[in-house]
Formats: C-alpha cells, sequence, structure tokens
C-alpha cells in the first residue's frame, strides 16, 4: 500500500469508527476537512516552505517580500499597511522588517509625505530573491496538482471557493442559537 493509499485510509477508518460509534451524526464533513487539513499541512506548507527557503528566506520574510512585489512599482508600502495586509501585529512585523532590512532585501526611509513615519521599499537584491522564491514557489505548486485533469482542479478550485464562502456565514449551534 502507497502512503497516499495509507492516509487515505487512516481517515476512512476514522469515520468508519465515528459511524459505528456515533451512527446519529453524518461524519462526511469529518472526511473532507480532515483530508484538506492533511493536505495543508504535510503536503502543501512544507513544499511552499522548500521553495522559499533555497532563496535564504523564511515563509514569513517571503510574505513580506511578495507582498511588496506584487503591489507594483515602486515596491513600497508603510509598517502599517504591511502588518494589516499579513494580519501581523506590528511588533512582530517590525522584527520581520529589522531582518530583512539587515539582509539588505528591504530599506526603510521616512516617508516624504509625513515625516513622522517610515515607508518600507524593496531593495534590487530583494526584488531578485522574490521573483526568484516566487517562481520555485509557482513550480513547487504547479507540481502538486500536475497529476488533477482540468477538471478536477477546476472542481477543486470551486469546492474551496465555496468553502470559503460558507465559513463567513454565521453560524448556529445544534439549538439554533449563533456560534463563535
Amino acid at each position: 500500500m502507497s502512503d497516499d493509499e495509507t492516509d487515505a485510509h487512516a481517515v476512512d477508518n476514522v469515520l468508519v469508527d465515528w459511524r459505528r460509534e456515533r451512527p446519529d451524526l453524518d461524519v462526511s464533513a469529518v472526511a473532507v476537512v480532515g483530508r484538506l487539513a492533511f493536505v495543508a499541512e504535510t503536503v502543501v506548507g512544507p513544499a511552499g516552505n522548500r521553495a522559499v527557503e533555497r532563496h535564504g528566506i523564511g515563509r514569513g520574510d517571503f510574505d513580506v517580500l511578495a507582498t511588496l512585489r506584487r503591489g507594483g512599482a515602486p515596491y513600497t508600502l508603510s509598517p502599517s499597511a504591511l502588518s494589516a495586509e499579513l494580519m501581523m501585529s506590528r511588533a512582530g512585523m517590525t522584527k520581520r522588517l529589522d531582518r530583512l532590512e539587515k539582509a539588505g532585501l528591504l530599506v526603510r526611509a521616512l516617508d516624504a509625505d509625513d515625516r513622522r513615519s517610515f515607508r518600507v521599499s524593496l531593495t534590487d537584491e530583494g526584488r531578485r530573491v522574490v521573483d526568484a522564491a516566487f517562481t520555485d514557489l509557482v513550480g513547487a505548486m504547479s507540481a502538486l496538482v500536475s497529476d488533477l485533469t482540468d477538471a478536477e482542479r477546476d472542481g477543486l478550485d470551486r469546492g474551496l471557493r465555496a468553502l470559503v464562502r460558507a465559513s463567513r456565514k454565521p453560524t448556529t449551534g445544534p439549538s439554533g442559537e449563533a456560534g463563535p
């Protein structure tokens, strides 16, 4: 039995057990979410980390550099805009910016329009590193889905979009009261 079959079998075993123990519940969602979590944690995350770490940066550093890069020229944002975009505390962002500035991948300068604040900009080296890392990341993600047919890829994308939409709706618990 291959590792993939073993992993699928493990989820299937969990479902068999719960269906036996709690036949009153439809546990099919456990399979979907369990497989989704498994793929995210053990397949996608590590593949992405390996792709960017080849370039001497971690995934968090990549996120900062990529946010600056994808914004377009002049590849500049305020630290607070970066914090908001990446949903990070300002203290955490400051530490990350310090590390990236020390590595020569970005610079901080006073904002010409507001001398009380700073702007963060990619350096030429920062742009080179993030472009190379992003190229490898796209390659790694493409390799992960390469065995899927176009229809499977489209279906998976539609399903995940629907899951994201559903997660934004207010939930209700078994008693009909609003959930967390």
